[in-house]
């Protein structure tokens, strides 16, 4: 089994930066892919990033590329998502997730969610 916690949400204004961390209980963390995904009010859940089990591949949606980046500690069985150049748009409730194959479209495990507010 795995446990994941959100965190690092907030209020930013434009321009401004924002760390998710989502952190996970569980020895098996580690064999697992990982990724970010965000829901605003009256929108579908979309896949921000993902990183796979080694930290050896990355992905990002066209909308955040160049901005945000993802990474993971192992050591510390947490993922982060640094979020750059923040946007309105960027508003939305982040939720981390976990998979045993990467790319598989089957998530494992799913966090609470992280609010994150961008204003104008």
């Amino acid at each position: 089994q795995v446990q994941l916690v959100e965190s690092g949400g907030g209020s930013v204004q434009t321009g401004g930066s924002l760390r998710l961390s989502c952190a996970a209980s569980g020895r098996t963390f580690s064999s697992y892919a990982v990724y970010w995904f965000r829901q605003a009010p009256g929108k579908e859940r979309e896949r921000v990033s993902g990183i796979t089990s080694t930290g050896g591949r990355t992905s990002y949606a066209n909308s955040v590329r160049g901005r945000f980046t993802i990474s993971r500690d192992s050591a510390k069985n947490t993922v982060y998502l640094q979020m750059n150049s923040l946007k309105p748009e960027d508003t939305a409730v982040y939720y981390c997730a976990a998979g045993a194959s990467w790319n598989s479209g089957r998530y494992d495990y799913w966090g609470q969610g992280t609010q994150v507010t961008v204003s104008s």
